[in-house]
């Protein structure tokens, strides 16, 4: 259908206007709303519409579509009754085109040739694919190609022009620019430089038909943007109206609400008959479609990719902050002078942290001799420092001033604050509520370090949410914004750029151990897996000594075989989540999954790509502890070693009792202990009454007896 969607801009210029592209997520505010609203764009005068796929995490979007997605996804709506509703709408004689727009994980997840021509036979002219990078979109251009539809591309004010080139050949009726750089959400005003914006885009698509979109919410603001586009784009006003709207009354709203952006000019339509006719010669005619070659090939220093898993699936106004941080990444790794600022910090990180036998964990195991690694004896209390004060000093070099980050147990915001207050930047941490909740003591020392703590409400209110508001004000404030991200996840260059500077903690083991041992290995590892700094910072030194064990533990929650947990190697599939292709936690669908675990570190759907490469290649294993077990674990280091450790690193000691139970005496185990754990005290107090006769652990006091 692409031809439809030519047309449509070619009808609008002739009659000397531009075409309006109105938006509404499928199923919001309800599904029965859904048909009517499209009716009433359609009968308003809209040109071409856009559907909205439901996606659980829509980091590109502001809040009031981030709720539409929340409310569509709680009223049942699947990307198959997305395509059903499409469908529907046609048989009901909407005719103008409709664009399906949303993220690539529930396409990849349908499966992409499938979605594709079922859409098409549905009735959908084409795609907007918000976090789908320019290699895979060669791709998907070709399957859409295929059956006669359409996939348009989206550009940002920071679209490079090598990248505007790819990005013009792939379009073929028109081009989304994104006005400006930031989220989704009606503004007050029109982006001021959007003139040049424009004449920029067009240099490269020239006779393509260029849609402007982002913040337009008034005539006003549609008459201005016109002025320099072929087709003005509304989404989030129509929500909110849409959602203030008395039910049954979505059709009215929307229908008016379009007569007053146009003014009550109106266009020609296509009767159904027509529709069809035009339907069926399409797909057609997409039989004839030549194949591409992918001839897309942007350079990276590092490989972005850990076999099939890693890349960059990021709405395209993430590609300039990515650009500017893997530039300062390899610029600073390849510079002495970086490393020697980094190393001096090591008496001030506690480092080398201290790699000791645990003497009496070893007996009570009765196999394998345990080592500890302790990293939980690094100034903050964790092995989140490494990272975070090499990042800052990227930052520093970079000349950023204000320096955010995410945080599930707090750990990577003390240590970031603690790296701002060390040299002077401006620090906001994103937490989801929930982890505020369970980790008070760390959120009271980020603030005693004078870094601001944002609560973040959306969705589960943990990791996974802080994660995605770190994003949406990165991209919104890159000029002075540094994110520092804590886990080896999220797009290239993060996983290897987190790794990186927390590979110091498997070096160091490799070298205090064979000093200790003969120059021997060890014959096993075994650290907590969440997104991943720990175990690969621990992990990659061992990678190419295949003799060495690597042994990843995970979050059980209540069990895999329940829908509480965040073992995400164990039982999650390969999907694309946060900008990265990895393992996640997810449905049928593709949404992705809540967590749980009682270690607000672990409590996250993802896995960094590195880590699923390991699996893929059978180099790691993972096992997941419970709740109970990381209990156990904890109990075990406190009672027998005087440790006591993080909840996270608790369940790496479950999971290496475990095994050192299966070892030979002769043999040698190291736990990396990544955390201490008087943050989780309260959390523990919390849940011992429900979990302690799991395990036989009963802490609370005995009644008094003079009582």
């Amino acid at each position: 259908m692409t031809e439809q969607l030519r047309e449509t801009f070619a009808q609008a210029k002739r009659e000397n206007r531009r075409a309006l592209v109105t938006f509404m997520t499928a199923g919001y505010p309800t599904v029965d709303e859904t048909i009517p609203i499209l009716k009433g764009f359609q009968d308003g005068g809209v040109d071409v519409i856009e559907l909205g796929m439901p996606f659980s995490d829509p980091i590109a979007d502001g809040p009031t579509i981030q709720v539409s997605n929340t409310v569509a996804l709680e009223n049942g709506v699947s990307l198959e009754q997305t395509l059903d509703l499409v469908k529907q709408a046609r048989d009901q004689g909407v005719t103008v085109p409709i664009i399906l727009m949303g993220y690539y994980n529930p396409i990849l997840n349908y499966g992409e040739e499938k979605l594709i021509r079922d859409a098409a036979e549905a009735g959908a002219n084409g795609f907007i694919i918000v976090d789908l990078p320019p290699e895979e979109a060669i791709k998907v251009r070709g399957f859409v190609a295929e059956v006669g539809l359409s996939l348009i591309p989206l550009v940002a004010p920071s679209t490079t022009d090598d990248r505007l080139e790819l990005l013009s050949h792939i379009a073929d009726s028109f081009v989304y620019v994104v006005s400006r750089m930031g989220t989704t959400g009606a503004q007050t005003s029109v982006a001021s430089n959007l003139d040049q914006l424009v004449a920029r885009v067009r240099k490269h698509t020239k006779e393509i038909p260029i849609a402007v979109g982002f913040g337009v919410s008034t005539r006003e603001h549609f008459q201005a943007v016109g002025s320099l586009a072929d087709g003005v784009v509304i989404g989030s006003k129509i929500v909110t109206l849409c959602k203030e709207a008395p039910k049954g009354k979505c059709y009215d709203t929307s229908k008016n609400y379009v007569e007053e952006i146009l003014a009550g000019v109106k266009h020609k339509l296509l009767t159904k008959d027509e529709y069809f006719e035009l339907k069926e010669s399409s797909i057609a005619s997409g039989k004839n479609h030549k194949k591409e070659v992918n001839e897309f090939d942007e350079k990276h220093k590092h490989p972005i990719r850990f076999g099939e898993f890693g890349g960059q699936y990021v709405p395209e106004a993430l590609h300039a902050c990515l650009s500017e941080l893997e530039k300062g990444f390899e610029e600073a790794i390849a510079d002495p002078t970086f490393w020697e600022e980094f190393r001096s910090l090591y008496s001030y990180i506690g480092r080398p942290s201290s790699l000791h036998r645990a003497e009496r964990l070893t007996e009570y195991c009765g196999g394998a001799q345990i080592w500890l690694k302790r990293e939980d004896l690094n100034h903050t209390g964790s092995h989140k420092i490494n990272n975070a004060l090499a990042q800052v000093l990227i930052a520093k070099r970079l000349g950023k001033t204000n320096i955010i980050a995410e945080t599930g147990a707090g750990q990577h915001g003390v240590a970031t604050a603690t790296a701002c207050a060390k040299f002077g930047l401006k620090c906001t941490v994103y937490m989801g509520a929930e982890d505020v909740r369970r980790q008070a003591l760390n959120v009271f020392r980020m603030r005693i370090l004078g870094a601001e703590v944002v609560s973040v409400t959306n969705g589960t209110q943990t990791l996974r949410d802080a994660t995605s508001e770190a994003f949406r004000s990165w991209v919104t404030n890159l000029k002075n914004t540094y994110y520092v991200v804590g886990s080896a996840i999220g797009p290239h260059p993060y996983p290897t750029l987190v790794r990186t500077f927390q590979s110091v903690i498997g070096k160091e083991t490799k070298e205090q151990f064979a000093a200790m041992n003969d120059g021997k290995l060890p014959n096993a590892i075994v650290a907590c897996v969440g997104g991943g700094s720990n175990s690969t910072g621990m992990f990659s030194p061992f990678e190419h000594d295949t003799s060495v064990k690597l042994l990843g533990v995970e979050a059980g929650g209540d069990g895999i075989d329940t829908a509480y947990h965040s073992a995400t190697l164990t039982v999650g599939r390969p999907g694309v989540f946060h900008g990265v292709k990895t393992y996640v936690l997810q449905d049928e669908d593709g949404q992705v999954h809540d967590t749980h675990s009682v270690s607000a570190g672990l409590d996250y759907p993802g896995v960094g790509p590195e880590l699923a490469f390991w699996k893929s290649t059978g180099r790691a294993q993972f096992v997941a502890a419970t709740d109970a077990q990381a209990l156990e674990g904890s109990k075990l280091l406190s009672q027998l070693e005087g440790i006591i450790p993080a909840l996270e690193s608790s369940h790496a000691v479950y999971g290496a009792v475990q095994l050192a139970k299966a070892m030979k005496p002769e043999e040698h185990l190291i736990i990396n202990i990544s955390g201490r754990g008087d943050k989780d005290v309260q959390s523990v107090a919390e849940v011992l009454p429900k979990l302690g006769p799991q395990i036989g652990w009963d802490l609370r006091f005995e009644a008094d007896p003079s009582a």
